[in-house]
């Protein structure tokens, strides 16, 4: 079950340390997903870029999120026992245990890209595919690999990044995605969320881990399809440490994109992402996870300022907690989903306009028993989803629909009308409006009594 928009946080055991890991979408395909080591499977959703990308990918099949030992919601280990490799790559195999998983593609980003070339070399019955995007089999240079960087700059970064953990600072934005680094909002977003993943410790043992790691020998063992990504003008994972995995990998697919991002989720994120989903499943859906069709309900309390005055703060506060009662109830029996109350109405969305609009005439027949007149508006369109929150234009027009009723109205747009035709439900004409912020003349109705 979701609850707030988020999937449930669950855990797997390896030995006698706990997993987080989180289960999202449905699909015969699993996908498990190898992120940075800074991580943590539930405040990351709070990310809205990364969030889209996650439900992009669940929309693909059942994506598979985990926190490593040490980081986010799994068990936190003394700086002397966080993993090496090989326990980490357990570690994976215990969540898709967990997670009942037998086989599934594993998308290995950044520096969870050589944990996912370990994974698919090492245990191949478990891999059935592998993507890799901006990761590298070695970051440091060696005699025959000049694309790397001198060993000491690499311990040199590890240092600063231990020190100065998670800082919001522009200079390193400018190289992690130069797309963001004038936004300031988001930089304080990611230094927040960084800093809850994972500790300064911690950060010592895997910046420095994934900076010394060198699995190119692995690379001919992977026998899974394999499409390596890289962005042409990244500073952190030049292009050509992804064009060397892809020539060692056996058959590997290799995909070049504009952009000097190194994050996956900004930038030209969706192409990135169309990739992946053509690889994997072989099209690309023409859809967006993050907007979806829907009847929106708007109600509110008619002369509610009025009527506090009236009755006095006690009995006003007693009459909302029974108009809550009375309108969740009517949402529930109708179907409707909840998206947010207004102090003195409600926000709902439906699957279509007539069990809105039956919801609406419930609601408002039962207050009526108590004294309260509520009235109402019902648009259908698309709508943006924002976690468990909804916006949008469809969603200002709803308000300003319900804005123009009187007590006990219901009142519709064309829309609403029109996808009404034979359903029983009769409308009277009110006539074409001009809705505030809202562009064009929109013809109203109301539902008749």
């Amino acid at each position: 079950m979701v609850v707030d928009g988020l999937p449930p946080t669950k855990y797997a055991r390896n030995g006698s340390v706990h997993l987080a890991y989180q289960v999202v979408g449905d699909g015969p395909l699993d996908v498990v997903l190898v992120e940075s080591w800074v991580h943590h499977v539930e405040t990351f959703w709070d990310v809205p870029e990364l969030a889209r990308q996650r439900r992009r990918l669940a929309a693909m099949g059942r994506l598979i999120l985990f926190d490593r030992r040490g980081t986010g919601l799994s068990d936190p280990v003394g700086l002397d026992d966080l993993p090496d490799l090989e326990t980490q790559i357990a570690d994976i195999v215990a969540v898709m245990d967990a997670a009942g998983s037998e086989q599934a593609a594993v998308v290995g980003v950044a520096d969870g890209g050589a944990l996912a070339v370990l994974l698919a070399a090492s245990f191949p019955e478990r891999c059935r595919a592998l993507v890799l995007f901006n990761s590298a089999a070695r970051f440091a240079v060696d005699v025959d690999y000049p694309w790397g960087a001198p060993e000491a700059e690499l311990r040199a970064m590890v240092r600063t990044q231990a020190e100065s953990w998670a800082e919001a600072d522009a200079r390193y934005m400018a190289t992690l995605a130069p797309s963001r680094a004038d936004d300031e909002r988001f930089m304080q977003l990611l230094a927040r969320h960084a800093r809850g993943a994972v500790s300064p410790g911690a950060v010592e043992h895997y910046y420095g881990q994934s900076l010394e790691t060198d699995v190119r020998d692995a690379l001919p063992l992977i026998q899974a399809p394999t499409l390596v990504i890289q962005r042409r003008d990244t500073q952190i994972a030049r292009h050509e440490l992804g064009e060397y995995i892809a020539r060692n990998i056996p058959g590997a697919r290799w995909a070049a994109l504009d952009g000097a991002d190194h994050l996956w989720f900004t930038g030209n994120a969706d192409e990135l992402l169309d990739e992946i989903e053509e690889f994997l499943t072989g099209t690309r859906a023409l859809r967006d996870p993050d907007r979806r069709l829907a009847a929106v309900l708007f109600t509110d309390i008619v002369g509610s300022t009025a009527r506090a005055a009236e009755v006095g703060d006690t009995r006003w506060r007693a009459l909302l907690d029974a108009h809550d009662a009375i309108a969740r109830h009517a949402l529930a029996r109708f179907g409707g989903t909840e998206i947010g109350t207004t102090g003195d109405g409600f926000l709902a969305t439906f699957d279509g306009p007539g069990a809105a609009i039956r919801c609406a005439r419930a609601m408002g027949d039962e207050l009526e028993g108590i004294g309260l007149a509520i009235r109402a508006g019902v648009h259908v369109g698309e709508v943006e989803v924002r976690g468990p929150q909804i916006g949008g234009l469809t969603v200002h027009i709803g308000a300003r629909v319900a804005a123009t009723g009187g007590p006990g109205e219901i009142v519709v747009s064309a829309t609403v009308k029109d996808l009404m035709v034979g359903s029983g439900v009769e409308f009277v004409d009110r006539g074409a409006h001009d809705l505030k912020g809202v562009p064009g003349t929109w013809r109203l109705y109301t539902v008749a009594p």
